[in-house]
C-alpha cells in the first residue's frame, strides 16, 4: 500500500470516528440554521449553546460569537448558510496554531517522557510511537517507569515483543528514578537514540506520585542535560471535561510539551480537541483512531476539520 493510500484510508477511518461528534456538533447547528431567514440574537444565543453542549469550550464559542458578530456588522455575513463556514474557518484557525509535529534531532538522544492516567491508552501509544520511530530508522528503547502495576510492565513487554523494540524494566516497586538512570545510561553508551518513557498513571489525583514524576524529571535532566526533551501527556477523547482537567493537572505540575488525543473512533466529546488546544495551547502531535499500529498519526489541523465536516463512509 502506498503512502497516499494510507493516508487517504486513516481520513476514511478520521471521518467516520468523528461521526457522532459531527451528529452532535453539526446537526445542532443545521437546524438552527435551517429555515432561518435572517441572523439575529437568537440565532447567536442558540448557537452558543449547542457549541457548549458539544465540548468545545466557552473560550471558543465566545471567539467563535465575536467573530459572527463582527462579520454581520460588516456586512459579510449575508445568510445564515455562511455561518458554517465561519465556524469551519474559526476551528481551522485555531488548530492550526496548535498543529506541531514531534521534531527528532539527529545524532542526539532524544527522551520522550509519557504521562497521562490509566486507561487513557498511553501504552498502546508508547508502542505505536516505538514503531513508527524504528520504521525510520531510530534505534529505541521502551523504559518501563510505572513500577507500581505489574500488568503496566506486562502490557509493556507485549508490544516490546510486537514491535521488536527492546525494553529496560526493573521488578515490580522498585524506584522508577533507577529504571530510568539505567535507560539513560544504556542510551549514553549507544545503545539507542531515542528513550521512550512509560509513567504511573493517577497522578493527577495522586501527590506523592506527582512528586516521584517530577524527581524522574530531575534525574533525567542532570544525567542528560536537556532530558526530558518532551513531556508528552496523552488523554482519551471520550472523557471530555475530565480530559480538560487532566490537561490543565499535568501541565502545572510536569510541564507538558505536546499532546496525543486517543480513542477518537466513535466519541461524541471529540469536540474538547478544540478546548484544549484554545485554553491550553499545547502543541497537538499525534491523535489515535484504533488498535493497529497506523491509527496513531500526526495531527493535521486540515484533515480533522475536514473530517469533522464531512460525512463518513457508512
Amino acid at each position: 500500500m502506498s503512502i497516499f493510500q494510507k493516508k487517504q484510508g486513516f481520513f476514511e477511518k478520521l471521518k467516520r470516528g468523528l461521526a457522532k461528534t459531527r451528529d452532535l456538533l453539526l446537526t445542532d447547528v443545521n437546524d438552527i440554521i435551517l429555515g432561518k431567514k435572517e441572523i439575529d440574537q437568537e440565532l447567536f444565543d442558540e448557537l452558543e449553546e449547542a457549541l457548549i453542549a458539544a465540548d468545545v469550550g466557552p473560550a471558543f464559542t465566545s471567539e467563535l460569537i465575536e467573530k459572527m458578530t463582527d462579520s454581520v456588522k460588516r456586512k459579510e455575513l449575508d445568510s445564515p448558510e455562511r455561518l458554517k463556514e465561519v465556524l469551519r474557518n474559526t476551528m481551522k484557525a485555531i488548530l492550526k496554531k496548535n498543529e506541531a509535529p514531534l521534531v527528532l534531532p539527529k545524532n542526539e538522544v532524544f527522551t520522550i517522557l509519557v504521562v497521562g492516567v490509566n486507561g487513557t491508552g498511553k501504552t498502546t501509544t508508547i508502542g505505536k510511537l516505538a514503531n513508527q520511530f524504528k520504521e525510520q530508522g531510530r534505534s529505541v528503547l521502551m523504559v518501563a517507569a510505572d513500577t507500581f502495576r505489574a500488568a503496566a510492565i506486562e502490557q509493556l513487554e507485549i508490544w516490546s515483543q510486537r514491535v521488536g523494540v527492546p525494553l529496560i524494566k526493573q521488578k515490580m516497586e522498585s524506584d522508577p528514578s533507577a529504571v530510568v538512570f539505567d535507560a539513560i545510561s544504556a542510551a549514553k553508551s549507544g545503545k539507542a537514540d531515542v528513550l521512550i518513557i512509560d509513567t504511573a498513571g493517577r497522578l493527577h489525583t495522586q501527590v506523592n506520585l506527582m512528586e516521584e514524576m517530577k524527581k524522574m524529571k530531575r534525574i533525567m535532566g542532570r544525567e542528560l542535560p536537556g532530558a526530558p526533551h518532551e513531556v508528552l501527556l496523552v488523554l482519551d477523547a471520550t472523557t471530555g471535561q475530565n480530559a480538560v482537567n487532566q490537561a490543565k493537572m499535568f501541565s502545572d505540575a510536569v510541564g507538558v510539551t505536546g499532546l496525543v488525543l486517543t480513542k477518537l473512533d466513535g466519541t461524541s466529546k471529540g469536540g474538547v480537541i478544540l478546548r484544549i488546544a484554545k485554553e491550553y495551547n499545547i502543541p497537538i502531535r499525534y491523535i489515535g483512531i484504533g488498535e493497529g499500529l497506523d491509527d496513531l498519526r500526526e495531527f493535521d489541523s486540515e484533515d480533522f476539520v475536514s473530517a469533522l465536516f464531512e460525512q463518513g463512509d457508512s
